[in-house]
């Protein structure tokens, strides 16, 4: 038994990939860039002999600049057929250098294995990982809105709350400090008070413009700013919590200490995936982390990093990388396994134009019920595994 492979997963399984393009329905912007089209690669794991196994269900939709390319997550999936087989998480590809491809066959190996036992994925997860309390039936979730003008993204939170949704997430760092100021002043004027937001820089920011946004974001009630600095800056992202100056001097007014304090809360997001989940815990790095399964290399990983955060009080958030709806689902399970879990952003399925079969998971009321049959859902994606 081991971290990766606790329960083992039973006979070996024969693994096969076919790839997928999907086009978003408008170009999502972030500080990174636009993103325009996803692709990747449906994922399915069946026993080798015998005919008798379930055949499990997988996605690998990398997303560069959080997992491998298409080209490196295409190799490593074609390298196992070489060996032709896998037996357990344990043997998919490896997760520090192509986490999308092992989140496909890991997860393809965890359907099959639920499916087996005739219990949902979630059920699965949470007995693999040790958690007491039984997963959720439905999983609160935040809306996402993209850069835009004030009036535009003031538009689009305002669908996003008269959709049901009462927690938002908005996409900052594309524009100067000043401007996304207004953008933000415009969202919480349009939404109001009862409403939650989310500020998501990712890493755009140098330490000096990173201090002076949270204290300009400050009077908008932020619950957090997401990845306020590049990945690699755990020290920089502890000095924010701590409230201390850009200059790295001493602060005069008692900061946040070493465990945060009253400033904007700090999650961490790219910063888990490159520098994994002890190491940003360990820094005092984050008053959140923001997991997203397909980055952390599958969904057992991305449960196991939600129940590390959450002992160490940090809480977990999952999310997605605007995947298909294999993995969205996925991403569900793992939400619902968490115990009381945050608004996670998994309502990224409007984003995309369309999708590789009917979404089982859709969102009502700013949440979205997770599906009970076996394994990812019953059979809503049969058409998938042939």
């Amino acid at each position: 038994m081991t971290d990766d492979d606790p329960r083992g997963e039973g006979p070996a399984r024969t693994v096969r990939h076919r790839p997928f393009a999907l086009d978003l329905t408008r170009p999502l912007g972030t500080a990174r860039g636009e993103i325009s089209r996803r692709e990747g690669f449906v994922v399915t794991v069946e026993r080798e002999t015998g005919g008798d196994g379930a055949v499990g269900l997988g996605e690998a939709t990398p997303l560069p600049g959080w997992t491998e390319s298409r080209e490196a997550c295409e190799t490593a999936l074609d390298g196992l057929g070489d060996r032709g087989e896998v037996e357990s998480p344990a043997e998919a590809p490896d997760a520090a250098s192509t986490p999308a491809a092992r989140h496909g066959v890991s997860l393809a190996v965890a359907d099959a294995a639920a499916r087996e036992r005739g219990r949902p994925l979630a059920a699965h997860l949470a007995d693999a990982a040790g958690v007491g309390a039984a997963p959720a039936d439905a999983v609160p979730v935040n809306a996402t809105v993209g850069d835009g003008s004030p009036a535009e993204t003031a538009a689009d939170a305002r669908r996003a709350v008269e959709g049901g949704f009462d927690c938002l997430k908005v996409k900052v760092g594309a524009r100067d400090v000043d401007a996304d100021v207004e953008r933000v002043r415009a969202v919480r004027e349009a939404v109001g008070d009862a409403v939650a937001l989310r500020a998501d820089a990712n890493g755009a920011w140098d330490r000096e413009t990173a201090s002076r946004a949270l204290d300009v974001l400050a009077p908008f009630d932020l619950a957090y700013v997401e990845q306020p600095l590049p990945a690699d800056d755990l020290d920089g992202l502890a000095a924010l919590r701590r409230g201390d100056p850009a200059d790295g001097g001493e602060s005069d007014d008692g900061g946040k200490g070493d465990d945060g304090g009253d400033g904007v809360p700090i999650a961490a997001d790219e910063s888990v995936a490159a520098r994994g989940i002890d190491a940003v815990l360990d820094a005092g790095a984050a008053d959140a982390v923001v997991l997203k399964p397909m980055a952390l290399g599958g969904p057992d990983r991305a449960l196991a990093a939600a129940l590390r955060a959450r002992e160490s009080g940090v809480d977990p958030v999952v999310t997605t990388t605007i995947d298909a709806v294999v993995a969205r689902t996925a991403a569900v399970h793992v939400a619902a396994a968490v115990p009381d879990v945050s608004p996670c952003g998994l309502a990224t399925a409007s984003l995309l134009d369309d999708d590789l079969a009917p979404d089982p998971c859709p969102v009502e009321g700013g949440r979205i019920a997770v599906p009970t049959g076996p394994g990812l859902a019953g059979g809503a994606f049969d058409d998938l595994r042939r």
